[in-house]
């Protein structure tokens, strides 16, 4: 039954994929990998993890029908590894469940049947699979019954002319190549697999600090005050920053796009700067023994007062950038940036938590990997071309008409609805004519594997 299922799921692969663009075929195909799991792996879907990575799995292929963006696909691959390493092991990381994903995806077969032997140091099958009796029984028997075919056909006249008419021509080897294809990678996922010692070491790793070696007091003085003195420093010339910007952005007056990206990108610069060596000081200081010293208090109050001032560059980039957006739209820089600012946020909290609760670095992998995941699902299910498009034509007080008409697909009925209600310039009309035309020629070539949302749209009209 097993078997079955992998060899329809191969002929349903090389349907749907070969010679197709993305579209339908991509959520069709998370239910067949979804259904062969379950099938493989029954009890690992009793696990409400596991339930939700696939639900997560689903939506992502959804948004690809919907929105059809690279964003969607990305997030569509990344949550298909996630989900083979949640399957091969239920309490790993989020990060050994992409390694074991992708591991299983590209090399589960070489793994499951061929197996070093140490002792002789070379490469055997394992011996549940005979491949060179299926070689036998395929090949020998083939290769007889071609050539008493021949023959036969030389012997008889009406055995020739049957053997005559029979046309293979209907069969494509290059479908039948992809749908091995197809069964190859049904099989390397139906069992996922672990990478060892990756996996091991992580179900050891707890995300706790515990004292190494001999705990010398006078050495974690010492540290103490170093630390103490370094973070006092930096937040001191923070301050001097934030202030002397604040005092910048409220006298300013010129707010030309280019002034503006200026300040948001130099502002973005810094802070990325900052918060990666804000990080770094933090974990070496906080990385052992010095946890555990009593008397380093003052150092994480400095340590604290440091992540707050980061947290308030972080609120002042935001109002650059909102500023920014305020009067020239929306574009994917713009949002890249509110997205890194998010991310950063997050990242000062964890590392907040980090020093006050004594977490190891390994936490902080862990919460940071996973935030950024969820925070990519999410991403990949708005539809950002059709939201750029809709903010900056109705509420931008500068539209680059331009741009908008360079974005995907996604924000074509929006322009062509208005150009039909307003009054543009000659140049950006017939730019957006030819760009729905394009699309319109474009969705009624598609066949039924690479339909999305908007195929249905033109059929309706």
């Amino acid at each position: 039954m097993k078997k079955l299922t992998l060899v329809i799921g191969a002929l349903l692969f090389s349907t749907l994929f070969y010679k197709q663009s993305i579209g339908l075929n991509l959520t069709l195909f998370s239910l067949l990998t979804i259904f062969v799991l379950i099938t493989h792996n029954i009890t690992a879907f009793k696990n409400k993890r596991t339930i939700a990575l696939s639900i997560i799995y689903i939506i992502t292929a959804l948004s690809v029908f919907f929105y059809k963006s690279n964003l969607s696909i990305i997030a569509n691959c990344i949550a298909f590894f996630t989900l083979i390493g949640q399957v091969s092991q239920l309490k790993s990381s989020i990060y050994i469940n992409w390694l074991n994903g992708l591991y299983t995806f590209v090399a589960g077969f070489f793994h499951r049947n061929f197996q070093v032997n140490n002792s002789k140091e070379k490469v055997e099958l394992k011996k549940n699979v005979d491949y060179i009796q299926w070689i036998k029984i395929i090949g020998i028997p083939l290769v007889v019954i071609i050539i008493f075919i021949s023959l036969y056909k030389n012997g008889n006249p009406m055995f020739n002319d049957i053997i005559s008419k029979i046309n293979f021509s209907f069969i494509n080897v290059q479908w039948l190549l992809f749908a091995v294809l197809g069964y190859y990678l049904l099989y390397n996922v139906s069992t996922p697999i672990q990478v060892n010692p990756a996996t091991e070491i992580d179900l050891k790793t707890n995300n706790f600090l515990t004292t190494k070696g001999n705990f010398s007091i006078e050495k974690a003085k010492k540290e103490n005050q170093l630390g103490f003195v370094l973070i006092t420093l930096l937040n001191i010339l923070i301050v001097f920053f934030l202030i002397t910007d604040v005092i910048y952005l409220v006298t300013a007056d010129d707010f030309r796009a280019s002034v503006f990206s200026n300040q948001v990108h130099s502002g973005i610069n810094a802070l990325i700067a900052s918060i990666i060596i804000a990080i770094i000081i933090i974990l070496y200081f906080f990385r052992g023994n010095l946890n555990f010293y009593k008397a380093n208090k003052n150092l994480k109050i400095v340590a604290y007062t440091w992540i707050v001032l980061n947290a308030i560059l972080v609120i002042n980039i935001t109002i650059k950038d909102s500023q920014y957006i305020y009067y020239y739209g929306f574009t994917y820089k713009r949002i890249g940036v509110l997205i890194y600012l998010l991310l950063t946020i997050i990242g000062l909290t964890t590392t907040f938590i980090k020093v006050n609760k004594v977490k190891n670095f390994w936490y902080l992998l862990r919460v940071n990997t996973l935030t950024a995941f969820i925070i990519l699902i999410i991403s990949s299910t708005i539809n950002w071309d059709s939201n750029i498009t809709f903010y900056n034509l109705n509420f931008a007080k500068s539209i680059d008409f331009k741009y908008l008409i360079e974005l995907s697909n996604n924000n074509t009925f929006i322009l062509k609805d208005y150009i039909d209600k307003n009054e543009l310039n000659i140049e950006d009309e017939l730019l957006v004519e030819r760009k729905y035309k394009t699309y319109i020629n474009q969705l009624a070539d598609e066949n039924w594997q690479e339909i999305n949302i908007d195929s249905f749209k033109i059929n309706k009209d």
